[in-house]
């Protein structure tokens, strides 16, 4: 039996200029994610308008970054492509 691999939950988000995102997880490591390679695919061109890129918040649930029904990334990606942060919430 395959055993599958858990990430840590999102806590909070934070959208720093320039695209990005600045993500704390529930173990208290905080993530700056690029979002910048997401806006060349379809599905996330409306993140390129500043006002709705700024509408991101964390899952209720805390398993992703969402921005409304049709446009989330899973907390397994900020996790393994996020850059650690040595900043404060």
């Amino acid at each position: 039996m395959t055993k599958s691999i858990r990430y840590p939950k999102i806590k909070r988000v934070k959208t720093p200029p320039e695209k990005k995102l600045l993500v704390e997880f529930e173990n208290g490591v905080i993530k700056l994610y690029d979002c910048t390679p997401l806006l060349q695919q379809q599905i996330f061109q409306s993140l390129r308008d500043e006002a709705f890129f700024q509408c991101a918040r964390a899952d209720s649930h805390g398993y992703g970054v969402i921005w409304n029904d049709e446009i989330d990334i899973a907390e397994s990606e900020v996790w393994i492509n996020g850059q650690i942060a040595n900043l404060h919430f």
